[in-house]
């Protein structure tokens, strides 16, 4: 799942204009991810032929690094739509307030400072596996976008 990059080429002036990547006609398409230093990254998907781009967009295949990758997921709304709806999902089983207290619960049973009462434990844990769904999910969707 390639990700590709290119710089925008704006025409100042009255009638300026600005040059984007151009994407294919045909589903699957590409989606722009966001712009980090100047560079707008593209998510192109395997079976997606991109038609020839504009010369002077400078479009080429990105080289990611994990530092590179994570300043795109900060930078993408894809990525931004992602950990809202994971939000949504955990918030639609549990409060914030059900989170705190399996976060107290859960930090004092690890430090030794607390014992579980009656069904906590079940409920800590019952509360961690959705997170950890919603969590695989998050990144099932991420890994679709090729971050």
């Amino acid at each position: 799942m390639p990700i590709y990059k290119y710089q925008r080429n704006i025409t100042t002036g009255p009638n300026g204009t600005t040059l984007y990547f151009r994407n294919a006609e045909a589903e699957p398409r590409a989606q722009e991810l966001g712009e980090v230093a100047g560079w707008h990254y593209v998510y192109v998907p395997t079976a997606t032929v991109m038609p020839e781009q504009p010369a002077g967009i400078d479009w080429q295949l990105a080289t990611l690094t994990d530092a590179l990758r994570e300043q795109i997921k900060t930078a993408s709304r894809p990525c931004h739509l992602i950990a809202d709806r994971m939000q949504q999902m955990i918030r639609g089983a549990y409060s914030l307030e059900d989170e705190q207290y399996f976060s107290r619960i859960g930090v004092g049973a690890a430090l030794g400072v607390y014992v579980f009462q009656a069904g906590e434990m079940n409920a800590l844990l019952a509360f961690g596996a959705h997170v950890e769904a919603v969590r695989q999910w998050g990144k099932d969707r991420r890994a679709e976008i090729g971050l």
